[in-house]
């Protein structure tokens, strides 16, 4: 059975999608044998069919992710400026062939191009920038007494289990695998099975780029299956998932019960953003326009709760609609669409949902509302007004292109309003005066604060949650944290004797 398959793009260019699992730098099948259809969200219909792992491939993935990871292995053996020319290989890599790998993510996940484009661009910088810090990941010692030399090493945790998810599949595989493997642990990393295509795709180039085998084993599959026996594995040192909080529970539940494993989880969000009287209006419905309704609104940290200052909430919430209609929704691969389908049956539903619970509680759905075309999971961008704070539109995420705008007085009313959530993932305000800038931003409950800006994310900076978004952060030098462990050595100079 072959284990690629032949893909033509929408620019008439063909490639070999690899099918398999990844374990040991080699395709395999699954122990199984049986397989799931990854599907266009374009048409609803099937792109191609994958390799489903089960329990017993994450078991034969973990054990080669273990030989890799064991003393005098060629990994374990690598100084770490090797590990580092191995990442800066793998990303110019990714960057040469960054359009192709757009065009792949665009085919299995819905956005648009121009937005692909973007991902893939950042995949490369993210990649570069963990490359460069392999280097610099140094101990300290103390100046205890004149008797012992005390010292910490940063090492590395060992295997890795990893969980990505499906709205920004390499962006997110670039997120979790580069400070990993720049700390010299090795990785196990489930795709969603939304979305595997990419993650499968740039397997290629992480061996190409010289990664020794058993480094970096990828498992396509289910959360219930294969996501679960990575969170419950006993030789799995920590685990890394990035998804819904009700997942995110569940995860840390099995680490808790299996062997206690570290644990870093990038959750869920109902990201408030608070316009004031004062913000530069064309600033801010650019911004929060882009915040909600960027990747069809299918991001943990979309802004989907605008907060505006009641003086000016008629002319926002005008200017808002005549912005949100001018999106091009439609073919992601087209390059005019701003706005692609959603990535499935299941989240087109789960969205509509939302859409009729407001309207059934009593909110105006002001615009939108509706799927768009007869084909593929496209959805209007929605407005809702005069939602209550107790509804579901204000208290869940959507995750999808749908935001409630509400009214607010003043700086308490609008630190209440925005601070009645039990997530706190991000959240933005919008103002001219700096007082009001930091004062906000001091007391806004959340890991990350844009100021006449949103989702301006880079991977120098750390992004995690407050509350129910999350253990740990990602990015920047603080997620180097997430996958080493300080260990202390004290050397006896001359100690008297007990």
């Amino acid at each position: 059975m072959s284990l690629t398959e032949t893909i033509t793009l929408s620019n008439g260019k063909s490639y070999e999608q690899p099918t398999g699992l990844f374990i040991n730098n080699e395709w395999v099948k699954s122990k199984s044998g049986q397989t799931f259809e990854t599907i266009n969200p374009t048409n609803g219909k099937p792109i191609v069919a994958i390799q489903e792992a089960q329990e017993e491939d994450v078991d034969v993935a973990v054990a080669a992710a273990r030989a890799a990871f064991q003393h005098g292995s060629e990994w374990r053996s690598m100084s770490s400026a090797g590990r580092g020319k191995i990442l800066m290989k793998l990303a110019d890599l990714i960057e040469a062939d960054l359009e192709q790998i757009a065009q792949i993510e665009s085919l299995d996940n819905g956005k648009p191009l121009m937005l692909s484009r973007g991902d893939i661009g950042a995949v490369a910088a993210c990649i570069r920038y963990y490359a460069g810090w392999a280097d610099k990941v140094v101990g300290e010692t103390a100046d205890v007494d004149p008797y012992r030399f005390g010292y910490t090493r940063h090492e590395p945790i060992g295997v890795c289990g990893q969980v990505i998810p499906w709205n920004f599949p390499a962006l997110m595989f670039s997120w979790k695998i580069a400070p990993a493997l720049a700390t010299g642990n090795t990785v196990v990393l489930k795709s969603a099975e939304q979305t595997p295509l990419s993650a499968l795709y740039m397997c290629n180039l992480l061996k190409k780029a010289g990664l020794p085998k058993g480094v970096f084993n990828l498992v396509s599959g289910f959360g219930k299956t294969a996501g679960a026996a990575i969170a419950s594995h006993m030789d799995i040192d920590k685990v890394a998932f990035t998804g819904s909080t009700l997942v995110g529970r569940q995860i840390l539940k099995a680490a808790a019960s299996s062997n206690l494993k570290k644990v870093t989880l990038e959750l869920g969000g109902k990201s408030p953003n608070i316009v004031f009287d004062d913000a530069d209006m064309d600033q801010a419905i650019a911004w929060s326009s882009f915040g909600i309704y960027y990747n069809g609104g299918q991001v943990c940290c979309a802004g989907s709760r605008i907060f505006v200052q009641e003086g000016i909430y008629d002319d926002f919430v005008k200017r808002f609609k005549e912005r949100a209609q001018a999106h091009q929704v439609g073919d992601p691969l087209k390059e005019e669409t701003f706005q692609g389908p959603q990535v499935s049956q299941l989240q087109f539903d789960r969205i509509m949902g939302y859409i009729k619970s407001g309207r059934d509680e009593g909110a105006t759905i002001a615009l939108g509302g509706e799927r768009v075309g007869d084909e593929g999971y496209f959805i209007q961008p929605t407005v809702i007004t005069d939602a209550k704070p107790d509804m579901k539109v204000m208290r869940e995420e959507i995750f999808g292109p749908v935001v409630a705008i509400s009214k607010f007085t003043d700086i308490e009313d609008a630190l209440r309003q925005a601070n009645d959530t039990t997530y706190g993932l991000a959240s933005g305000l919008f103002t001219r005066n700096l007082n009001t800038a930091i004062e906000v931003s001091n007391r806004l409950q959340a890991g990350t604060v844009w100021v006449n800006s949103w989702n301006t994310i880079h991977h120098q900076l750390p992004f995690g949650g407050y509350k129910t978004s999350g253990i740990g952060r990602e990015l920047g030098k603080y997620a180097l944290d997430n996958y080493t462990q300080v260990k202390t050595v004290q050397i006896n100079l001359g100690m008297p004797n007990p």
